[in-house]
């Protein structure tokens, strides 16, 4: 999911805002059809496998390291629920320079979050790769 942030934060939210009135609302549509198919599974399998890092926690991983991956997770998806999906709301109505905005400005924090937990995964993956 960090590769897939870095995208639509970088790239594909940011052009929102050059689709014409005329094609947005179907544009906007499409984009949220595929952009599930992508997101959706991929999220879920995280919070499954965060969760089950948690349940059987591998004896060489710190309890902290499975807990803050867990918590970045679950605050990845309020932060989705609370923010992002309301506004896609908005905008599944028409272009709205204001939720816009607040579309790009928001998701850094979900931007945030994901890159802080690549970086957690790679630090709990590298004993591994030492063996």
């Amino acid at each position: 999911m960090f590769g897939v942030i870095l995208v639509v934060q970088v790239v594909h939210y940011p052009l929102f805002r050059l689709v014409g009135t005329d094609t947005y609302v179907p544009y906007h549509a499409a984009h949220m059809t595929r952009i599930t198919w992508i997101v959706l599974p991929a999220m879920a399998v995280e919070l499954l496998t965060a969760g089950a890092l948690v349940a059987w926690r591998p004896a060489l991983l710190p309890a902290w390291q499975v807990w803050t991956g867990l918590t970045l997770v679950l605050f990845i998806w309020t932060t989705t629920g609370l923010l992002q999906v309301p506004l896609h709301r908005t905008l599944a109505d028409g272009f709205d320079a204001d939720a816009h905005a607040r579309l790009v400005q928001t998701n850094w924090i979900r931007t945030a979050a994901w890159t802080l937990r690549a970086g957690l995964v790679l630090w709990m993956l590298a004993p591994l790769l030492d063996r």
